[in-house]
């Protein structure tokens, strides 16, 4: 039985009828608040959010040196809006830095994604930064595009299981990985006489662990024999003992995957105690990849080989802003005053993939539309092919490695390093322009 209260005293009508006023006041507020919370709606609908996260600062400061530049060409190439399905969107790109911190990478996709209420996050350089994004991404059901981590570190390093299905729905990433790296370092190796002997310096992360896992063992099938001065700690100081082992081994080809100023504390180390006079190639993989890092070794810098995801010979253009590598590197020079880096194109390529996607969706405010897009992607970015189709596994795509190495600028050059390529196994395409120079 349903019984209404009735008022017991002329106060309680009172405030029966008070309460009855007010509440027709409310219900006419909100009439009034209601065309401006459709406009915002409405706004909402045509504009589509893209988070962009990277290091701009910190330790890993080298991969997001041109992300400025990269992003201003974005904007103006999206300034009259992304049509998709016949419908025109308003493009806002909120890059963010993550000063080089795991936990802070973590935070800022999570700040976008629940305050800013992204579509669609794009996240590059370093597990460091990619794996903690992602995973927040993939928790919140938010379609996520990474680049720049060898693809078993992004994809085993965040628990996925060999043999197993997927264990992601919402998060993808293009980029080199071991197979990559053996290709690169095999043909690049062959290029000089060597006792085919390889000093391993790996640390203790996502990347030095992945690598020690599977691509020690293909070197050492393809025929090199690996010396494993065994995992170290980020911020180690003293490398006196892995530099004995190198040298007892007679080691004369290094390899390591540091981050740039462990790398430099090793080296000028290995310096003092004789360790580079006996290296025919010098082999750094993440802190060989930027000029800024290699020129703060003065004249030990010389000479080390590298392995580059992008270059400015790449053929190809981006398929946004319609820039090819020379016009993106010519730009961003006289913009910047620095030299180019190869993040610059790879930076490019994750723009590329990213709003080819939301343009390849059925709708690009409809989350699992946009990652259902991503699932079928095959384009042609300025790193070159990526076909979401073809794996290795699910969600990731494979983009190629070319052997590298700084050299010395001729004279009269505005800087000091040359950065040539030695080597194309990887893409016939890409044009050779020097041979591969001895360390020491």
């Amino acid at each position: 039985m349903n019984i209404k209260a009735i008022p017991s005293s002329a106060e309680d009508v009172s405030m029966t009828n008070r309460r009855a006023v007010l509440g027709v006041g409310g219900a006419m507020g909100m009439a009034m608040l209601s065309p401006v919370s459709l406009f915002a709606q409405t706004a909402d609908a045509n504009t589509l959010k893209i988070g962009f996260i990277s290091p701009r600062t910190g330790p890993l400061a080298g991969f997001g040196e041109s992300d400025g530049y990269v992003l201003e060409q974005a904007r103006k190439a999206l300034q009259g809006g992304l049509v998709v399905g016949g419908k025109k969107y308003s493009v806002e790109i909120l890059d963010r830095d993550t000063q080089s911190d795991p936990s802070r990478a973590s935070q800022l996709a999570k700040t976008l994604i629940n305050s800013d209420k992204v579509d669609l996050i794009l996240v590059t350089s370093a597990p460091e930064t990619v794996n903690p994004v992602s995973d927040a991404c993939e928790a919140a059901g938010v379609p996520c595009v990474s680049t720049i981590v060898p693809w078993e570190a992004w994809y085993f390093g965040r628990g996925a299981k060999p043999g197993e299905p997927s264990p992601f729905k919402w998060t993808y990433h293009f980029s080199f990985g071991v197979g990559e790296f053996v290709t690169a370092y095999v043909s690049q190796w062959a290029k000089l006489s060597t006792n085919k002997k390889v000093g391993a310096l790996y640390p203790n992360d996502a990347d030095g662990n992945a690598i020690r896992a599977n691509l020690a063992p293909a070197l050492a099938k393809a025929g090199f024999t690996i010396v494993d001065a065994g995992p170290y700690e980020t911020g180690t100081t003293d490398y006196s003992a892995q530099i004995a082992k190198f040298k007892a081994e007679k080691c004369e080809i290094f390899n390591t995957f540091p981050i740039p100023p462990d790398f430099a504390t090793f080296w000028r180390q290995a310096a003092q105690q004789g360790y580079t006079k006996m290296v025919k190639i010098v082999q750094a993989a993440k802190t060989g990849l930027f000029a800024s890092n290699v020129e703060a070794l003065g004249s030990l810098g010389f000479n080390i080989s590298s392995a580059a995801y992008w270059h400015k010979d790449f053929p190809y253009k981006s398929i946004l802003t319609g820039l090819t590598g020379a016009q993106l590197v010519s730009g961003y020079e006289v913009a910047a005053n620095k030299q180019w880096n190869q993040q610059m194109g790879a930076s490019m390529s994750l723009l590329d993939v990213g709003f080819e996607a939301l343009k390849a969706s059925a709708n690009p405010k409809d989350k699992a539309s946009v990652a259902a897009a991503l699932s079928k992607l095959k384009i042609t970015t300025m790193v070159g092919n990526i076909d979401f189709t073809k794996g290795p596994v699910p969600n990731v795509a494979t983009a190629p490695l070319i052997g590298t190495q700084w050299v010395k600028a001729p004279a009269g050059a505005k800087y000091k390093y040359d950065y040539v390529i030695t080597e194309n196994a990887a893409d016939p395409k890409v044009p050779v322009t020097s041979k591969l120079i001895s360390y020491s």
